[in-house]
């Protein structure tokens, strides 16, 4: 729970932000009326100064010193020393901005991390996609619709990235299909969609151990996808509300997209049959919200 509360806070830097001026109010406000200018209480503005490296990592160097020097400011109007001059003032303030300094070069190396990751990730949707000429930018294509839906539903940042994220690797276990199934030049028979339909649960033995997508949501979205509202999909027919929040809404995602691609066996499916019939499967194959959030994507009329 910890963790995960750090790395929600990490990938929303408003959070730091707030607590930057948070921590500096409370510190200037406490110096003031009740620690009456005790040295000791000096650990609230480092913390503020902390606070301000990560919050505003990605602003330009001088509004960072700007801030910086109204820390100091405030702890030498709220903690008066009494040998204070210039020079301890400039270690003060050359102390506090290194810190600041720090704490943005931290954010700056994590957020890097995080970019990494989605480029490792788009490069592995990437070649997942590029067997299959027909469903060439599927994963991509299902990462934009499902984020789609996830926005309109006004699900937070964070949830958005994990989706987008889930939704590239969704059919990741497809690498362990077998070629001649996986690219048929025509429908499979019963045994192949029993083969084909083995991919979440591969795709899931292979990706389980990677740390960033543990308890987040990106594993639910790769086992779960193909799991219906009614409880007849598979891996482990799931029903309803029992199916994570995530997987339903990549469903939805990536049935339309493979209905609007071009196939060996058929044509695209134009856009109005497209969404007739997810429509037509509300309650059964699909969530009865999410559809409805996602055909007003499209402004469909009941």
């Amino acid at each position: 729970m910890v963790n995960q509360l750090f790395i929600k806070w990490f990938n929303n830097p408003i959070y730091f932000r707030f607590s930057f001026f948070i921590l500096l109010i409370i510190s200037c406000i406490l110096n003031h009326f009740i620690f009456n200018g005790d040295g000791n209480s000096y650990i609230l503005y480092v913390l503020s100064v902390v606070a301000l490296g990560i919050g505003f990592y990605n602003k330009p160097v001088w509004f960072l010193i700007f801030l910086t020097v109204i820390v100091v400011t405030c702890r030498y109007i709220f903690i008066p020393e009494s040998e204070a001059n210039v020079g301890t003032l400039l270690i003060h303030f050359f102390t506090y901005l290194v810190i600041t300094a720090i704490s943005a070069g931290l954010m700056k190396y994590v957020q890097k991390v995080k970019n990494d990751n989605l480029e490792l990730t788009i490069a592995l949707a990437n070649a997942l996609d590029s067997r299959d000429n027909y469903t060439k930018n599927h994963s991509e294509n299902v990462a934009k619709y499902s984020v789609l839906i996830a926005e309109k539903m006004n699900l937070p940042k964070t949830s958005c990235d994990i989706i987008r994220k889930g939704a590239l690797l969704h059919d990741i276990g497809k690498i362990g299909i077998p070629e001649h199934i996986l690219v048929k030049n025509g429908r499979l028979t019963e045994e192949e969609y029993e083969v084909i339909k083995n991919h979440p649960v591969i795709g899931h033995k292979m990706i389980q151990h990677v740390g960033d997508f543990t308890n987040n949501g990106v594993l639910d979205i790769v086992l779960y996808h193909h799991e219906r509202f009614d409880g007849k999909g598979y891996p482990s027919g799931l029903k309803g509300k029992e199916i994570p929040l995530f997987a339903r809404i990549a469903a939805v995602a990536d049935t339309f997209d493979a209905m609007r691609t071009k196939r060996v066996y058929r044509d695209e499916i134009d856009l109005k049959t497209t969404l007739h019939e997810i429509e037509r499967n509300k309650g059964t194959q699909f969530d009865p919200e999410i559809v409805d959030t996602f055909l007003s994507l499209f402004e469909v009329k009941k």
